[in-house]
């Protein structure tokens, strides 16, 4: 296959995104306590308001504002308490007050809180030290949500403020989607696990522990097989196996053009290709098909390639299928040194993403470009997006980058 007959990366994304659209996965419910990074499935609308009554922001004593001009001088009768907690009913009369703590529901007749601290009490009245104005320290009943409105989005993902908003509402449980399901395979006669000895030209998988954390990061539980050899007929009964038991495939190695490269003919002959090599670097021969009820997404076999492809195009397939509602949000800094771009593919170059002392994101490429280079990966926490093309780039020239998953908060 020649460098144009491969696919760009957006015609490679827009190929996920239609297949993952047509095959949403169903939504669950769950505890809110389990719904942390889950995509909603169901707008969530606020059946009552927020706050659910007028209440106290600070503690003092609540009062009636037409009162405190004259009460500076003759005091105001301290009549009652109300603490946070059940409403006990108090009505305020004029020329009284009633003690409040933050969050206790403001007495009928009351429009003001006074806080304590400008406040002195003596023989049973209190005497405003400052006088605030009408209204101040009162929430107001539905200030924040009113009844009816559309508080949370399906296709949102739900972090720990979102959460926090339903738990307010007396949202118990919420509708999200399924988490897809996902096996990983790792192929090459060459792999031994880690902490198993190596003969000469054996390395050790260090793919699969890759692959798993990546797809912890998303709140996906992966399900490792163990490794498969370059043998034809032991690959396809794996994959056959998996391939009518989860939703998504992911593999490594085995996808390029080479005489044990098997995964490609397996699609074509038992399944569906949907797309064979990508320009884009590195991760070229990254394939995108389908396999009994599974989509199927091989990765090449370095390591690097497989960080590519993953955060380039199998978070996006993740988030197809649960129905994420927005694109991951750009990022975008200034580049620290000068780059050189000497080939025509699109390129994930790896870099260390910081915000400097003038608020300003910036990212320093790693100078190790080779897709083996594992080290630099470790020492990154972004790649760099070059674009198709022959490019130069200078120390200043704003680059859009994909951060690893917690990198500044992304993610």
């Amino acid at each position: 296959m020649t460098e144009a007959n491969r696919i760009s990366l957006a015609e490679a994304l827009a190929c996920i995104d239609r297949v993952a659209a047509a095959a949403r996965l169903p939504a669950e419910t769950v505890a809110l306590s389990r719904a942390h990074r889950r995509v909603l499935a169901e707008d969530v609308v606020a059946e009552g308001p927020l706050p659910g009554f007028d209440n106290s922001a600070m503690d003092g004593f609540a009062v009636r504002a037409a009162d405190l001009e004259r009460a500076a001088s003759d005091g105001l009768v301290l009549a009652a308490e109300q603490f946070a907690g059940r409403d006990l009913g108090h009505a305020l009369s004029p020329g009284e007050c009633i003690r409040i703590t933050t969050g206790a529901p403001l007495p009928a007749g009351a429009d003001t809180v006074l806080m304590k601290e400008n406040a002195a009490l003596r023989e049973g009245r209190v005497f405003p030290l400052a006088a605030p104005a009408p209204g101040t320290h009162v929430r107001r009943a539905g200030e924040d949500v009113s009844p009816g409105e559309t508080v949370l989005r399906a296709g949102q993902v739900l972090d720990a403020a979102s959460l926090s908003l339903a738990a307010a509402l007396g949202q118990a449980e919420l509708r999200v989607a399924k988490r897809p399901t996902v096996a990983v395979f790792t192929t090459g006669d060459e792999l031994r696990p880690p902490g198993q000895p190596l003969a000469p030209g054996e390395i050790h998988d260090s793919n699969r522990v890759l692959l798993q954390s990546l797809l912890m990061a998303e709140g996906c539980e992966p399900v490792a097989w163990p490794i498969l050899p370059d043998d034809p007929v032991r690959l396809a009964a794996a994959l056959r196996d998996a391939a009518f038991s989860f939703d998504v495939v992911l593999t490594c190695g085995g996808v390029s053009a080479g005489e044990k490269d098997h995964l490609p003919a397996l699609l074509r002959e038992e399944g569906e290709v949907h797309f064979w090599k990508v320009r884009m670097k590195p991760g070229m021969p990254v394939l995108f098909g389908r396999l009994g009820v599974a989509h199927v997404l091989g990765l090449p076999g370095n390591p690097v390639s497989v960080l590519a492809t993953f955060l380039g195009l199998g978070r996006r397939l993740l988030d197809g299928l649960q129905g994420r509602g927005a694109p991951r949000p750009v990022v975008r800094a200034r580049l620290e040194l000068p780059v050189a771009k000497n080939h025509e593919r699109l390129e994930f170059m790896r870099g260390m993403l910081a915000c400097s002392d003038d608020g300003q994101l910036r990212v320093r490429p790693n100078p190790a470009v080779a897709s083996h280079r594992l080290r630099a990966a470790a020492d990154s926490n972004c790649l760099i997006v070059l674009p198709e093309g022959l490019a130069e780039y200078a120390p200043g020239d704003v680059v859009e980058i994909v951060p690893y998953a917690g990198a500044l908060g992304a993610g």
